[in-house]
């Protein structure tokens, strides 16, 4: 049985367009983007802010009820309910380690009944805390054991292919992909049926 990993945010959810539309707007009103026009992940250039000031309200929003609770990519759910069983899953995120419990549960809470298994990879350093893995791909390498990577960052899919994974890419404005959710569903249950 081939085992998927599954980014978290902004694949198994929707967190930036939910950030960028309930907090980076409505704390900033002159803002004319559209969620569209962000290009680039982190966004802090195109939204003319720096960096730290992106990452702390990114922070700040995980931590809030519409955060903490959002709703699962609809496609998404619909193809493990479906078919989740033709594979085993694990969930990989990259995110501050401090953030990581909420991101756990809410994992469970949606898709624990397929997604066995979670690790997370902490964005920013952490006072203290050891640093195993700097990156998706160190931790897929200690891994050894994913057979198909699903994200929407350029870096990590380019990574898992050096690997020998496979790869889907879900559309986002900050990439090239064309990739649905109802794409995605598809393919993976072609994959299933190969193998």
């Amino acid at each position: 049985m081939l085992t998927i990993v599954w980014d978290v945010d902004d694949v198994l959810n929707d967190l930036m367009l939910q950030w960028f539309h309930h907090a980076w707007k409505p704390e900033h009103p002159e803002c004319t983007l559209s969620f569209d026009d962000l290009l680039h992940n982190p966004p802090h250039k195109i939204l003319g802010t720096e960096r730290e000031d992106y990452l702390a309200s990114m922070d700040q929003f995980r931590r809030t009820g519409r955060g903490l609770e959002l709703t699962p990519n609809p496609g998404i759910l619909d193809w493990f309910v479906q078919h989740g069983q033709t594979f085993r899953h694990i969930a990989l995120t990259a995110r501050p380690l401090e953030t990581a419990p909420d991101v756990a549960a809410w994992v469970m809470r949606h898709f624990g009944t397929w997604i066995r298994c979670f690790g997370v990879v902490p964005s920013r350093a952490n006072g203290g805390a050891p640093v195993y893995d700097r990156s998706k791909i160190d931790f897929l390498k200690w891994l050894g054991c994913g057979d198909i990577l699903v994200d929407d960052a350029d870096e990590n899919i380019r990574d898992a292919v050096s690997l020998g994974m496979r790869t889907f890419q879900i559309a986002q404005p900050w990439n090239k992909s064309t990739l649905t959710s109802a794409a995605l569903g598809s393919k993976l249950s072609d994959l299933a049926a190969r193998n």
